[in-house]
């Protein structure tokens, strides 16, 4: 009974790991190209106290054998990588990915990190910005007097300036794609950083050959949280503990009527 105690207590921990996780889905349902996570979990080791397949006589074998396990624990947080709904914003600085990849921004460490939050902004020399002030790579900047800014689908930027009908290009949008997202390391700020799980970033022109998607000027990507699905698995997560708290009363129980019998 001893056992059963640790067990249910595991099964607790990995629903409080749960909770956790979907409060954080619910905190970001509002955030700009943020992506939910979903908890997996492992089974824990067993105790075998007959193996299975283990010899029963001369000419036969246990069948099934008599195993009892000890729990379960967190094992990951799934990235879960669908795509938010885009939202019209007429900022033409918001950008959203209609498809695959992440813009790029550079880190005061000139780590180079990946998002979806289109977001940008114009800092004072003109280079385009995430709110934090970390600039785009490859880095783009608009010229003063610029009277209209338009980025294509294909990541090309174009300016108007005062006095003159022609546009000029002034860069072109980069985006990258990884072989896993799921692996990507995130640090906060809406912001993603490389890892040996996520592999090494492809870059490529948006809307290309490669599978990255196509840029839409004058929206945000809004977070992919399903307010609903994070409810029905609160729900989940509360009777699943209150199972796992059942059993520690019901060991405990136990544990008093043993004690009991010498009385």
């Amino acid at each position: 009974m001893f056992r059963s105690l640790y067990t249910a207590a595991s099964g607790m921990q990995a629903q409080q790991t749960n909770l956790d996780t979907i409060a954080n889905n619910l905190a970001n349902s509002s955030t700009a190209g943020f992506r939910s996570r979903r908890m997996q979990f492992q089974d824990l080791i067993y105790q075998s106290m007959v193996m299975p397949g283990a010899a029963s006589s001369q000419q036969t074998t246990v069948a099934t054998g008599l195993q009892v396990g000890l729990g379960t624990r967190s094992a990951a947080s799934e990235i879960i990588q669908l795509q938010g709904d885009l939202s019209a914003t007429g900022n033409p600085l918001d950008l959203a990915i209609e498809g695959q990849g992440f813009f790029q921004v550079q880190l005061p460490t000139g780590e180079i990190a990946y998002t979806r939050s289109g977001a940008f902004h114009q800092d004072s020399q003109g280079s385009i910005v995430t709110s934090d002030g970390n600039p785009m790579q490859p880095s783009i900047t608009i010229p003063q007097g610029a009277t209209s800014l338009t980025i294509a689908a294909d990541g090309t930027v174009s300016v108007t300036l005062a006095g003159q009908t022609a546009a000029q290009q002034v860069g072109n949008l980069q985006l990258a794609l990884f072989p896993n997202p799921g692996g990507l390391n995130s640090v906060g700020k809406n912001l993603f950083l490389a890892t040996t799980a996520s592999g090494d970033p492809v870059l490529g022109t948006p809307g290309g050959s490669d599978g990255l998607g196509q840029i839409e000027q004058g929206y945000l990507e809004q977070s992919n949280v399903s307010v609903v699905d994070e409810f029905i698995s609160m729900i989940v997560a509360q009777r699943a503990y209150e199972a796992s708290s059942r059993v520690v009363q019901a060991a405990d129980q136990m544990f008093q009527q043993i004690n009991n019998l010498g009385h």
